[in-house]
């Protein structure tokens, strides 16, 4: 398999999932300003979406949408609890949390990332998102994890999106244990030095 990646975008979330079930996978590294490989390969053909991360499987069939690559990942080791079983209660709950973050966290923050935003619309969309993580920290409570106990595709997901904090301004106070609590996981700090947001 193939991960196509870029450092510090959404496709860390995979990144880490793969870093911590243990799936070996080749790591291709996007340029997102020019959609090219580093062999100067326009990304374009191997993805036409141009977006990461994309995942190449063996086959050469690709996958597209982060949260999917997450449970694709995630099916191929079940032992890892990173994703409960097909069919239960629990992994329709999982993915409740993916169609959130995707939907409602991830597309927010997308927008400010665009430098042609207004100041008044960049603030609307930081007090929106702000909402959306005193939400998410009320859901977490005392527990440790999204769904719980366990560590899951979801964390891996919602902290990528949170490791974004600090180019766009904003506040996770509300999430700052929870935060800390995945940065500090083996797995998930190799491949923040392997991407350079470690510091």
């Amino acid at each position: 398999m193939k991960l196509y990646y870029s450092p510090g975008a959404c496709s860390m979330s995979p990144h880490i999932v793969l870093a911590e079930s243990g799936v070996a996978a080749d790591l291709v590294k996007v340029s997102l300003q020019s959609h090219k490989l580093e062999d100067g390969t326009d990304y374009y053909s191997v993805n036409s979406k141009g977006a990461v991360p994309a995942l190449q499987l063996d086959d050469g069939s690709l996958l597209t949408e982060g949260p999917v690559i997450l449970q694709y990942i995630a099916d191929k080791v079940p032992a890892s609890g990173l994703a409960p079983a097909a069919g239960t209660l629990a992994r329709y709950r999982l993915q409740e949390w993916l169609n959130y973050l995707t939907s409602e966290v991830h597309k927010s923050l997308s927008l400010l990332f665009d430098k042609s935003i207004s100041d008044d619309f960049r603030k609307a969309v930081i007090v929106k998102v702000g909402k959306r993580i005193d939400w998410i920290a009320r859901q977490l409570g005392s527990k440790p994890y999204l769904m719980g106990d366990t560590f899951s595709v979801a964390d891996a997901y919602l902290f990528t999106l949170l490791t974004w904090h600090d180019w766009l301004k904003l506040d996770i106070a509300p999430l700052q244990a929870y935060f800390d609590r995945v940065k500090a996981r083996p797995k998930v700090a190799e491949v923040l030095k392997a991407e350079g947001r470690d510091k």
